[in-house]
C-alpha cells in the first residue's frame, strides 16, 4: 500500500489521459512478479501536504491491514512559505507510529537535492537537508526503513525528472522503485539503479539561464499563483487506487520500465 502525494500517484509517468504509474506502481509489478497473489493499494494524491496524508490516508490504510506500506510526503510542505519542520516530521512520525503498531512493515524515502535539479530552488536545500534528518529520526524510533535515494549523483540527473523539476519522469520513477525493490531485499535486486546515465552535453551558461527563465515562467509562476489563490494541484481529486486490488505485470508489453502498467489508474480532469 502506498500513501502519500504526487510523487506516490505517479505524476511524471504517464498522464491523467492514459493514467497514471509511477515508482509505487512499478515497485508493485516488482512485487507482484516474486507474488503474484499480491493485493495493492495506492491512495496517493497530488497536492497533499503531511498533515493531510496522516488525516485523509492514515485511517483508510489501517482498514485495510496492510503488510508493507510506504509513506512518502513533506516536499509539499517544504515548499511553503509557512513551513513548520518540526510539525511536518511530527505528522510523518504519528503515521509511523500507528502503521508500524499495526504490524506493517512501513518504509519511506530520503529526498535528493533539489537545489541541484533547479537552481532557484537552491534556498530550500537547507530545509530538505534537515526534513531528510528528522525523517531519518522518526523513522529509526519506529522501525521503519528508509530508502536513501539522495546520495547518488545520478538522482539529479535532470533526465530523471519532468521539465518542471519537481516531479520524476518515467526514467527516475522507475530507478526510485528499484531503489526500494533493493533496500527491501527483494531476490533479484541489486544497486545497478544507482550508476550514472550516458554522458550528455552539458549546456554553456546562456542555454542554463534561458532554461532557468522559461522554469521559472512555466512551472515556478503558477505554483506560487496557485498558492496565493489558496488553491493545489489535487483540489476535488481522490486516490486512483483506494482498494486493495490484484496487480497486473506488464508481461507482453514488457519488463517494468519498459512501458507496462498495474491495473491502468482510473483517468482523472486535467489539473
Amino acid at each position: 500500500m502506498a500513501l502519500g502525494d504526487s510523487q506516490t500517484e505517479g505524476v511524471g509517468d504517464g498522464d491523467d489521459a492514459t493514467g497514471l504509474r509511477g515508482w509505487a506502481d512499478r515497485l508493485a509489478e516488482l512485487l507482484a512478479t516474486a507474488d503474484p497473489a499480491l493485493m495493492y493499494a495506492n491512495l496517493a494524491v497530488r497536492g497533499r501536504t503531511a498533515r493531510q496524508v496522516r488525516a485523509e490516508q492514515l485511517e483508510p490504510a489501517l482498514a485495510l491491514e496492510p503488510d508493507l506500506v510506504s509513506v512518502v510526503a513533506g516536499v509539499n510542505d517544504l515548499l511553503r512559505p509557512r513551513y513548520d519542520a518540526a510539525g511536518v516530521a511530527g505528522e510523518l512520525e504519528a503515521v509511523f507510529a500507528a502503521l508500524t503498531a499495526s504490524g506493517a512493515h512501513v518504509f519511506t524515502l530520503a529526498f535528493p537535492d533539489l537545489s541541484k535539479i533547479a537552481p532557484l530552488a537552491r534556498p530550500l536545500a537547507p530545509r530538505l537537508t534537515d526534513l531528510n534528518a528528522r525523517v531519518r529520526a522518526a523513522a529509526s524510533r519506529h522501525g521503519v526503513t528508509v530508502v536513501e535515494t539522495g546520495g547518488y549523483a545520478v538522482t539529479t540527473d535532470p533526465r530523471l525528472w519532468t521539465a518542471d523539476r519537481l516531479h520524476a519522469g518515467p526514467v527516475g520513477h522507475e530507478r526510485i522503485a528499484a531503489a526500494a525493490a533493493h533496500t527491501l531485499l527483494l531476490p533479484g535486486t541489486d544497486d545497478a539503479w544507482t550508476h550514472p546515465l550516458p554522458p550528455r552535453a552539458v549546456p554553456g551558461a546562456a542555454q542554463a539561464l534561458a532554461a532557468e527563465l522559461r522554469w521559472a515562467a512555466g512551472f515556478l509562476g503558477p505554483w506560487i499563483g496557485r498558492r496565493l489563490r489558496g488553491r493545489s494541484s489535487g483540489d476535488g481529486r481522490t486516490a486512483k487506487r483506494p482498494l486493495l486490488a490484484p496487480v497486473v505485470t506488464p508481461g507482453a508489453e514488457g519488463p517494468p520500465g519498459a512501458g507496462g502498467r498495474t491495473v491502468p489508474a482510473r483517468p482523472q480532469d486535467a489539473p
